[in-house]
Parts: C-alpha cells; sequence; structure tokens
C-alpha cells in the first residue's frame, strides 16, 4: 500500500479519536453537572422540610443581641383579647457595606416619612455593623423599602404588642415599650411570667361591664365639666375586680401621645380623703363594738368647736339624731361624736383591719399608700370619722366597703380570674348581724337620704354620698371637689359593689348647680346597675315583696329624741 493510500486511513483514526475525546468531556460535564444540581437540590429540600426555621444571620457584623419578643395573651374572664403579639418586619442597616450613605438615607426616608433622613445619614456613615432604622414596619411599608433594593439593607422579623380594645381598660392592661417590655399596668407587674408562659394570662375584668362604666363615667364627666373620673366594679365575694376605669384615658397602642398625667391610674394611684363614704365605716366600727347600737344616737344640735376647727353639718337637723339619721342625713357632727366614742386606739386598729393603712395587696405596680396622720389626736379621730384627715384610694374604699357588706369578711381585690365557687378565705372585720345592720342603712340613704338618685328599681341598691374639698398644701380648695357614691346591689343579698368619683365637677341646670356625690354620682351608679346586672345575671326582684321589707327594714320615729328600729 503506498502512501497516498495510507493517509485517508490515518486521518479517518484521528477525526474518531476526537470525536471520543469530546463525547468523554460532555459525559463528565454533564456528571459534574448533575452532582452539583443534586446537591443543591438536597441542601433546598434539608432547607425548607428539615431544617428548622432560622432568622437570617447579619455577616460582617458586630454581634447582635437578639430581642426577646415573645409575650403571652391577655384576656379578660371571658376569653376577649385585650393583648397579643403581631409578627412584624423590623428595618435594619449594617452601615459597612452601605455604599452611598446620603443617597440611601434620601430613598428611605421618602418611604419613611417618620424617619428623619439627616439622623439616618449620620447612622449609614457610622462604622458600626448594625443599625435599626425602623421598628415594626407596616406591610405596605416593607414592600415599599423592597423595591428601593438598596444593598446593606435588610429585614429582621419581630413582634409588637398589640391592644384590639384601644383604651378600654387601658390603665389595668398597661403597656409594653419597643422591646416588648413591661412598662405600666399588667404588663408590668406580670413581666415575667407573661414571657415565660405559653399560655394566655385572664384577668377578672369583664370587657362588657368595663365598656358600661367607661361609657356612663364619660358621660357625666361631659355633662358636669370634671377634669377627671375613676370607677370601679368589684365582687364582693370573691374580690375580683369586674371593671376598673379611670379618666381621661389612652391608647396603649400609641402610648406616645398621652400626657403623663392621663396614663395616671386614679382608682388605685390616686389618694383621696374620700369624705362621708368613709361614714360606712365609722358606723360599722361604733356598732360592731359596742359602743352604740341601732336605738342609739347623739347631739347634733350646734356645730363641735375643737382648738381652731369647726366641725358642722351641710345641711344640719340642729337637734338629736339617732343612729340611723346619723347615717342617713350624713352628719358629720354626729359621726364625729360617734368616733371620739370608740376612741383613736381602736379607730386605728379597725381601719387597719380593713387594709387602710397600708397600700392594697392588688397586681399592679403603680399603687398609691395612704395618707395616714403622724400623730393620731382626738381631732383627727373625729375628723377620720366623717371622711377627712386620712387619704386612701379609691380601690382601699371599695376592698372595706365589700367586707362591710359581703357578711363581715375582707378579701384582697384581685385583677385575676378567681373560681367563684371556692373565694379566698379572707379575714373577719365585722360580725354579721353589723354587716346585715349596714346594708339596712346603705338602703335607707337610697332610699330616703342622700343618694336617692341612685335608685334603679328592681335592683335594691345601697351605698353612701360623698362630697371632699380637694388639698392643696395645709388648705382646702373651695369649690374644687371630689364627689363620689359607694353603692352595692341586691341589699338583700349583695353581689357586687359599685363605685363612681368625678374630679371636679361642676353642676348644672338638671342639679340646681350643685356637684355634690348625690347629685352626680349618684346618677351614675344607678345607670351602671341597670345596664350591667343583666350582663352580671342579676335578675331584678320585686323589692315590696313581704320578707325583703321584713329584713331590709330600718324603722325610724323623726319625733326628736325618739329612737327605734326593727
Amino acid at each position: 500500500m503506498t502512501a497516498e493510500q495510507l493517509t485517508p486511513v490515518r486521518l479517518e483514526g484521528q477525526a474518531k479519536q476526537i470525536i471520543d475525546t469530546g463525547r468523554t468531556r460532555l459525559l463528565v460535564t454533564a456528571a459534574v453537572f448533575a452532582a452539583a444540581f443534586f446537591a443543591v437540590s438536597v441542601r433546598l429540600a434539608e432547607v425548607t422540610l428539615i431544617s428548622e426555621a432560622e432568622e437570617p444571620r447579619i455577616t460582617q457584623a458586630a454581634p447582635v443581641t437578639k430581642v426577646q419578643t415573645t409575650r403571652a395573651d391577655i384576656r379578660d374572664r371571658n376569653g376577649l383579647l385585650l393583648a397579643t403579639n403581631l409578627t412584624t418586619a423590623s428595618l435594619y442597616a449594617n452601615p459597612r457595606v452601605i455604599i452611598n450613605p446620603d443617597d440611601a438615607a434620601a430613598k428611605l426616608a421618602r418611604v419613611l416619612p417618620d424617619v428623619s433622613e439627616a439622623a439616618l445619614a449620620q447612622k449609614l456613615k457610622s462604622d458600626r455593623g448594625f443599625v435599626w432604622i425602623k421598628r415594626h414596619l407596616t406591610p405596605r411599608q416593607q414592600y415599599a423599602v423592597n423595591r428601593l433594593g438598596i444593598p446593606g439593607v435588610d429585614f429582621q422579623r419581630d413582634e409588637r404588642r398589640i391592644y384590639p380594645a384601644g383604651p378600654l381598660a387601658a390603665h389595668v392592661i398597661g403597656m409594653t415599650d419597643i422591646d416588648n417590655k413591661g412598662l405600666a399596668g399588667v404588663e408590668r407587674y406580670f413581666d415575667e411570667e407573661v414571657r415565660s408562659r405559653s399560655e394566655a394570662l385572664y384577668l377578672s375584668i369583664d370587657s362588657r361591664v368595663q365598656h358600661i362604666a367607661t361609657s356612663e363615667l364619660q358621660r357625666a364627666m361631659t355633662a358636669f365639666k370634671a377634669i377627671g373620673a375613676a370607677g370601679l366594679v368589684l365582687d364582693v365575694h370573691t374580690g375580683e375586680i369586674i371593671a376598673m376605669v379611670s379618666l381621661p384615658s389612652f391608647d396603649p397602642n400609641d402610648p406616645g401621645s398621652a400626657p403623663v398625667d392621663v396614663r395616671f391610674n386614679r382608682p388605685v394611684l390616686g389618694v383621696y380623703e374620700m369624705g362621708s363614704t368613709f361614714k360606712i365605716f365609722t358606723t360599722a366600727m361604733a356598732l360592731d363594738s359596742g359602743v352604740t347600737s341601732m336605738t342609739g344616737g347623739y347631739d347634733a344640735s350646734h356645730p363641735i368647736q375643737i382648738s381652731r376647727f369647726t366641725i358642722r353639718d351641710y345641711h344640719g337637723k340642729n337637734r338629736w339624731l339617732t343612729v340611723p339619721e346619723i347615717f342617713i342625713y350624713s352628719s358629720n357632727i354626729g359621726s364625729a361624736r360617734m368616733a371620739l366614742d370608740v376612741g383613736g386606739p381602736a379607730q386605728k386598729a379597725f381601719l387597719g383591719k380593713l387594709g387602710m393603712l397600708q397600700a392594697v395587696p392588688v397586681e399592679l405596680s403603680e399603687v398609691g399608700a395612704p395618707l395616714v396622720p403622724q400623730v393620731w389626736r382626738d381631732i383627727n379621730t373625729m375628723t377620720i370619722g366623717f371622711g377627712h384627715g386620712l387619704a386612701v384610694s379609691p380601690l382601699h374604699l371599695a376592698a372595706g366597703v365589700a367586707a362591710i357588706v359581703n357578711g363581715g369578711i375582707y378579701r384582697n381585690p384581685t385583677l385575676l380570674r378567681r373560681d367563684s365557687a371556692t373565694p379566698p378565705e379572707g379575714r373577719r372585720v365585722i360580725s354579721a348581724k353589723t354587716s346585715r345592720e349596714m346594708r339596712r342603712l346603705m338602703l335607707q340613704v337610697v332610699e330616703s337620704g342622700t343618694g336617692k338618685m341612685a335608685r334603679a328599681d328592681g335592683y335594691l341598691i345601697g351605698g353612701k354620698t360623698g362630697t371632699a374639698e380637694k388639698t392643696a398644701g395645709h388648705h382646702y380648695r373651695q369649690k374644687a371637689l371630689l364627689s363620689s357614691f359607694i353603692g352595692a346591689f341586691p341589699m338583700n343579698d349583695p353581689r357586687y359593689l359599685v363605685l363612681a368619683m368625678l374630679d371636679e365637677p361642676h353642676g348644672n341646670k338638671e342639679t340646681m348647680n350643685y356637684a355634690t356625690g348625690g347629685w352626680v354620682a349618684a346618677p351614675i351608679i344607678a345607670n351602671i346597675v341597670k345596664r350591667s346586672a343583666p350582663i352580671l345575671g342579676v335578675a331584678p326582684i320585686d323589692e315590696r315583696a313581704p320578707d325583703i321589707r321584713r329584713d331590709m327594714l330600718v324603722q325610724v320615729d323623726y319625733r326628736e329624741g325618739a329612737r327605734a328600729s326593727r
């Protein structure tokens, strides 16, 4: 075979070798890509289906402390949601990788109007690895920031505390800061517990009754141009606080917009001289100690002059008054003489048993301590007897009166839901007999005394009015009144106590310009009871039924010097 004949054969062999080599290389390359694709698929499946969810790590940044934000829900006694967490996105940046801080700040400020462009630019120019730009963005804001596509800016999962009821019971629930740490109210008191538990915290508050009490107090506050108001509804057997109102209120979703004085919780943090409502304690103390009886009485024909002080009645009868008359007509003179008969040491001990000399042990951090005389002289005994000279919170008053009407057992008030079938043990402060007598007297205040406007047909409300001048230093401010009414219902078998107080009300034409407790606060009680009793399961009764009249009647012969009761 010649050389010319061998050449085509050699060329054909080389071509075949080249083709085989190319085919091998393609197979190897395909195998490498297949292996890579398989590895990516396995990792993707691991991330999406197997691995636990994790927050994205911040690269090239200083260590960042993780913000603990998870908190348990807070609900009312019926399960209505009062506080919960809402998942949000919070915007952060790594200034070390921001290319143009000024441009980034300008773009972000356009979509986040409440962010200062100058302050943000300064942040983005820092040498830090992590800075917050804005916490808790709305979905619309998050979308707008995403569209900007700024390198070095990203989101972190966050949670924001939300209060679905808004201002309702705001002073009770309180609020948290931006990192979900409790700042006030139940949120602060139970901060660690709410952070550590998974199940909801149930309060004693009934949102329906809370709304009723709030609306009635707000209506009266507006009508009488008061600067504030406070209200309570209390279960007299369990001590559960069914409603606690402080007005004006605020929205805990935006606490920064409320002045500090608006966040002041009047029912527990405010301490006041409660006026004639304190005569409930004076009369109960005198009856229970045996110093006097329902057939006893005191001379109220002339004012009492002691040192430089004069004690007189607002609308004096100027005669001897029976114990029931002293209470029904709200005689300062009679109450002062009654307290003096009991004596200062015994009075102090009695009020101590009712919790009046120390802060109320309720589940709030914002609790006011009572203002107690340093030296308990006779003048203190007498003025405290009709509600001056000792300042307590409205909750002090409510818890004490609950013990007077419930059979004589004091139980600490609580904001937590309790089992009504097994109320806490409590401590006895008066006898059951004295409690029955006090219920009769309180009913007579509404039937024929200063509290007639608290009457609500079918609910047998009893109570006591209170009107006290506010103090300013060592003096009283005339016409700057705290007007209140405290009552319970139904008085033949009390279940709930209701308190209403207006701060500096002004009388109007409907009240003939009077701004006392009987005119401005008593009607609030009637309205709250009529609206809330059906919700609370208290059915109206026949007030004139023979057995009820027999049990609740106090007969008083109003002729001078005559004292009789049944």
